[in-house]
C-alpha cells in the first residue's frame, strides 16, 4: 500500500460528509500536491554562500537585446 495520500478510510468520510464527487476531487488534489511536494524535496537544491556575512544578495540586472 502506497504511504503518500489519503487513507480508505479518510477518503470515505470526505465522500460521506461533503459528498461523493467532491470528495473524491479533494481527495485526488491532496493526492497531487503531495506528489508535487514530493517532487520539490527531490530535486531541492542546497545554496552555500560564498561570502561570509552578506545579508543581501547581489542586484544583477539582465538586460534584454532591443
Amino acid at each position: 500500500m502506497d504511504k503518500r495520500g489519503l487513507s480508505y478510510n479518510s477518503r470515505k468520510a470526505l465522500m460521506v460528509n461533503i459528498g461523493e464527487n467532491a470528495g473524491s476531487e479533494v481527495a485526488d488534489l491532496l493526492t497531487r500536491l503531495l506528489d508535487e511536494v514530493e517532487e520539490l524535496r527531490r530535486t531541492k537544491v542546497s545554496i552555500t554562500r560564498i561570502v561570509p556575512g552578506q545579508n543581501e544578495p547581489a542586484r544583477e540586472y539582465i538586460e534584454e537585446p532591443v
